[in-house]
């Protein structure tokens, strides 16, 4: 079972399976996936929020990666609520 944090949102479980499935994404490939269901705005304040936590990697150009924090959360090996914000980001 996953352990989320109250900081995260649905779109955020939707995102992070997403960049699981197909290794990498922007906010708009992201938003035109059936199963995520959200615009690309939103989608592009999300991963931020998902990058400061360190569950998601900013390659440039827009595409975002999954980390292995993201991946051992996705597999409920890791508590998302023990995840500090790095404040750069």
């Amino acid at each position: 079972m996953r352990k989320s944090a109250d900081w995260m949102t649905i779109a955020d479980e939707r995102i992070l399976e997403f960049l699981r499935d197909n290794e990498s994404g922007t906010p708009t490939t992201i938003s035109r996936n059936e199963d995520v269901r959200f615009g690309r705005s939103h989608i592009h304040q999300r991963v931020k929020k998902l990058e400061s936590h360190g569950l998601v990697r900013f390659l440039g150009n827009g595409v975002y990666v999954l980390t292995d924090e993201g991946k051992q959360y996705l597999d409920g090996q890791l508590d998302a609520a023990e995840l500090e914000p790095d404040d750069d980001n």
